[in-house]
């Protein structure tokens, strides 16, 4: 009986968004929030169907999110069509990396003077925290490989790239703890949390991403083989690079956002005229299963772009569904969590003081507009990501005390981000693009 309520639940759950999808996209309310509202609805809160508790599930939760985090990273790489030349890669790359850095700083000082952590639980508690979620942020994302606006570059690249920047402090802080091998004076963390896993990471992703992509290419242009199932090479290669880097102490997502942008760049380098391929694909795109898609698959010009364009479909097909699942168990969760370890004036601290100031920190002298580095200021959505990395350092050995403490600051950041970033994404992201229209025109 509870398998037919659930199959009742998910169905009209996915009927009404397909046929609500085009409402909602003009409405101050995103689709997070009203999976939120389901996980809620179907918790012990709520009809009592789902009974999560991080604690208990915090091994399923771990690889749940870790898959759907890994299929939102890929789709970001292949989203960012931009030659790695362009000067826009400065944009997230300084987001990334010095907005990252003073993020976690200013978390952990918080966290060890205000809220009376310990050094090693106050770093682990900003490594979870200063991540952007790439899942979440799909409304500021680029949207298609036309997309030249700064803003969205800058919101896509930092999120596909500071999920991986955010491993070596969160490493640092379970050792810290006692609970990770940072060696003696932390060479080891030095040598192989932050150098070798951050540089092996981009290597095997960069490499497998073009070794993959030029094999396919030539099969198919060459021989008209290997077309199809475009779907088992998203997978394979988001599989492949992932195994790879965490075989090699790589960080995996790091390696699985480099095999997207890889192939994004292997595209854009084999692609003669960017315009007609686009042309060919859209027409293709209208009847996949005809001799036209076939055609465009393996022709020499189209068949770079047919093929991102495939992987790409696909992956945003799963990245929707796991948001669906994720964002589910967040509601799910909540009934659980001893909100009494929470603090009301965190949330605020860190949404509209310190990621305003770490973006400004990090975007000083560079090429954004005023109103873009506000609106990259606002957007530092937490979610998906910060999930993952709770259930990480939970499954690493945190005593049960700190585990509720780090939940219930966790869960009351990445809540009120789902809450007043979907109300304010939509007008917010109007207004932007009637300014930067008007600026055009």
């Amino acid at each position: 009986m509870d398998f037919a309520i659930w199959s009742v639940i998910v169905g009209l759950l996915l009927v009404v968004m397909a046929l609500s999808a085009s409402v909602l996209a003009r409405l101050p309310l995103s689709t997070a929030m009203l999976y939120l509202m389901v996980g809620l609805a179907v918790s012990p809160l709520g009809l009592g169907l789902l009974w999560a508790d991080a604690g208990k599930h915090s091994k399923l939760l771990e690889t749940i999110t870790e898959i759907v985090v890994l299929i939102s990273l890929f789709s970001a790489g292949l989203k960012l069509s931009s030659a790695l030349t362009d000067r826009r890669w400065l944009l997230p790359l300084r987001l990334a990396v010095v907005s990252m850095i003073v993020t976690v700083l200013a978390i952990a000082a918080v966290g060890y003077f205000l809220l009376g952590l310990s050094p090693g639980a106050a770093i682990l508690l900003g490594g979870i925290l200063a991540p952007t979620d790439p899942v979440l942020a799909s409304d500021v994302q680029v949207h298609a490989a036309t997309d030249r606006d700064r803003l969205r570059f800058a919101l896509t690249g930092e999120g596909g790239m500071n999920d991986g920047t955010a491993f070596p402090f969160v490493m640092l802080g379970l050792g810290l703890l006692g609970l990770h091998d940072l060696g003696a004076l932390g060479w080891r963390w030095l040598a192989v949390d932050v150098l070798w896993s951050v540089a092996c990471g981009i290597g095997v992703g960069a490499g497998l991403g073009l070794a993959i992509g030029r094999l396919v290419l030539f099969l198919r242009r060459e021989h008209h083989e290997a077309v199809g199932l475009d779907d088992f090479l998203a997978l394979g290669l988001v599989a492949l690079s992932y195994g790879c880097a965490l075989a090699l102490d790589g960080y995996g997502f790091l390696a699985v956002f480099a095999a997207g942008v890889a192939l994004r760049h292997l595209v854009e380098r084999q692609t003669a005229v960017p315009a007609a391929s686009r042309k060919a694909v859209a027409n293709a795109a209208v009847k996949p299963d005809t001799t036209a898609a076939e055609l465009a698959a393996v022709d020499p010009e189209h068949a770079p772009a047919y093929m991102v364009h495939a992987v790409l479909g696909f992956n945003e097909q799963l990245e929707r569904i796991g948001e669906v699942a994720v964002v589910i168990a967040i509601g799910a969760l909540l009934w659980a969590v001893d909100w009494n370890q929470a603090v009301w004036w965190f949330v605020p601290l860190l949404l509209v003081v310190i990621r305003p100031l770490s973006v400004a920190l990090g975007l000083s002298g560079s090429s954004a507009m005023g109103n873009q580095r506000v609106l990259i200021g606002w957007f530092g959505i937490r979610g998906i990501g910060s999930l993952y990395y709770l259930m990480y350092a939970i499954n690493h050995g945190l005593s049960r005390d700190l585990a509720d403490q780090l939940t219930a600051l966790t869960l009351s950041v990445v809540v009120a981000s789902i809450v007043v970033h979907g109300i304010s994404v939509t007008p917010l992201m109007a207004m932007y693009e009637r300014t930067m229209g008007r600026r055009r025109a």
